[in-house]
């Protein structure tokens, strides 16, 4: 009986020891590594590519409902609001692009400097106190603290593949407006204002010009539509994966809350909000 008791104490001490090496290891060793952008340039050379794309795409649709709106006459005055208010669309998608760049090393700092260290600690308690609770619930922080880790720059491998397919239609959106918007101005006076005589010499003259300011229109929708794909959504279902994953494979109960594509939805411009009223649910246990 004394034996099994010490080979006991000699087991949980030996827990103890390895969870506090993984934890100064983690704050220390890893923590550096993973906050560092030397080591996630990949990542942060497509978020810039990305940004670079948005800041294009806003700066092309704005030059380009500016000079549709020189033309006479109302034909063209809803194509150029349209275009116009695609810029709060832009201007989403830029945020959620600084937002995950931003979060390529805090979620390095969050996962390895205070999840993963945390985890440890209450594995050590767990097993001193012979709490089986605590050790289940180090097992989803630590869980939890890699998910978080993990979830942009694989975000970022399942978006590349859709970018790549897309990328000969971002091109041809931009250049498109480019050219709109150059054969415009080439026929404007000083004010700004397309020259009545100058119409007739622009092919098809106003509905020509309503018809390609349609066709830009759809091309930026579309753009806008593939971009908030790649930048809000994978990301989302990425995470839901990545989470059923764990519990699968793990046996982890990692709770997500009620009706989370409802409320995405419904907090993205336009989105429809559900018919019916999601209760509030407490906070999720991770």
């Amino acid at each position: 009986m004394l034996e099994q008791m010490k080979k006991s104490n000699v087991r949980k001490i030996a827990v103890v020891l390895a969870a506090l090496v993984v934890l100064i290891f983690s704050m220390t060793v890893v923590t550096k590594a993973a906050t560092d952008p030397a080591n996630h340039t990949k990542t942060l050379e497509a978020l810039d590519e990305k940004k670079a794309d948005v800041l294009k795409l806003t700066a092309s649709s704005a030059a380009a409902s500016t000079a549709i709106a020189a033309i006479p006459g109302d034909a063209t005055t809803p194509v150029a609001n349209k275009l116009a208010d695609l810029t709060s669309y832009f201007l989403i998608i830029l945020m959620v692009v600084f937002l995950e760049k931003y979060l390529v090393t805090l979620t390095g700092y969050a996962a390895f400097f205070i999840l993963i260290p945390a985890a440890c600690v209450l594995i050590a308690a767990g097993v001193c106190l012979g709490r089986r609770g605590l050790k289940i619930l180090a097992a989803k922080i630590a869980a939890f603290g890699l998910v978080i880790f993990l979830i942009i720059p694989m975000s970022m491998q399942v978006s590349s593949i859709i970018e790549d397919t897309y990328e000969s239609t971002l091109e041809t959106t931009v250049q498109e407006a480019e050219d709109i918007t150059d054969e415009i101005n080439e026929n404007t006076d000083s004010d700004g204002n397309i020259l009545e005589q100058a119409l007739s010499k622009i092919k098809n003259g106003v509905s020509g010009l309503l018809e390609k300011g349609e066709q830009l229109l759809n091309r930026f929708i579309e753009t806008i539509a593939v971009m908030l794909v790649t930048s809000c959504l994978i990301p989302i279902a990425v995470l839901l994966f990545v989470l059923w994953f764990v519990k699968m494979l793990f046996g982890i109960q990692i709770k997500v809350p009620e009706n989370l594509p409802k409320r995405i939805s419904a907090k993205v411009p336009g989105g429809k909000r559900p018919g019916v009223k999601v209760k509030e649910t407490e906070s999720d246990e991770i």
